[in-house]
């Protein structure tokens, strides 16, 4: 599994993010497994703004995350968007910086307790989500079926059919740690990278939450997570949502 991160080096900065920050200082802090890029923007007066771009042929659909983001806002905290744009190099969007830092910064890598702390706020953060989003209201839809029929994934892949449904949720739709955001007590203060959000089983969210908390702080830490979200372990349904994860 190819798993996203702080570039090695710094990127090549794409002419449309340079335009944006115009005077601020640009440091890429995010390179994903399709070359996606996110940039932080910091002013003079140390506000920020973050830059995520999309190389053409990524395949990344920032407008799918702008009209997700646009929806959320109105219930969670989550980055507003103050622009969005392509040229022919790629897609961009400009979005507010928000309060906190990712649950994956040096601040909770520093010590198993630190890591404990930002585990659970993850866990806490993500139930908050499923809790306020209203699913009745939600025009977005992360089911097993779309899913699978997006990818072109067929039945015979082994992850079909799906487990019943626990409980229907607004997901996050990639809620691995670092895409949580935590104030230095370890209180969630935003959740980004939200191209996926849409109406799923909660457990589509909690598998690949508990999941990351091995890929980001390393083993020991699901059962912590699973018990501040508040809710037992499920096999079944953890073993079928990482299956399907995996596979697209």
């Amino acid at each position: 599994m190819e798993i996203a991160g702080p570039p090695a080096a710094p990127p090549p900065v794409p002419a449309a993010i340079r335009a944006l920050a115009g005077d601020d200082r640009i440091r890429a802090v995010w390179l994903n497994s399709l070359g996606g890029l996110t940039f932080e923007l910091t002013a003079a007066d140390s506000s920020r703004r973050f830059a995520k771009w999309a190389p053409v042929g990524s395949g990344l659909d920032l407008g799918a995350e702008r009209v997700r983001l646009e929806w959320a806002g109105a219930f969670a905290a989550v980055p507003r968007v103050l622009s969005f744009g392509s040229d022919t190099d790629g897609d961009w969007m400009l979005t507010a910086g928000l309060p906190g830092a990712s649950a994956m910064s040096a601040s909770f890598q520093s010590s198993s307790e630190r890591k404990l702390l930002a585990v659970r706020g993850v866990a806490r953060g993500l139930r908050m989500l499923h809790d306020t989003l209203p699913v009745d209201a939600c025009p977005f839809s992360w089911s097993v079926a779309d899913r699978l029929t997006a990818e072109q994934i067929s039945v015979d892949a082994g992850v079909d059919p799906a487990p019943p449904v626990d409980r229907l949720v607004v997901c996050h739709g990639d809620a691995c740690a670092p895409n949580t955001l935590l104030d230095a007590n370890g209180v969630v203060t935003g959740h980004v990278d939200l191209g996926s959000l849409g109406v799923a089983d909660r457990w589509a969210d909690i598998a690949v939450s508990a999941w990351s908390t091995e890929w980001n702080y390393g083993p020991g830490y699901e059962t912590a997570f699973l018990e501040a979200y508040g809710i037992a372990p499920d096999s079944e349904r953890m073993r079928y949502y990482r299956a399907l994860w995996n596979a697209t």
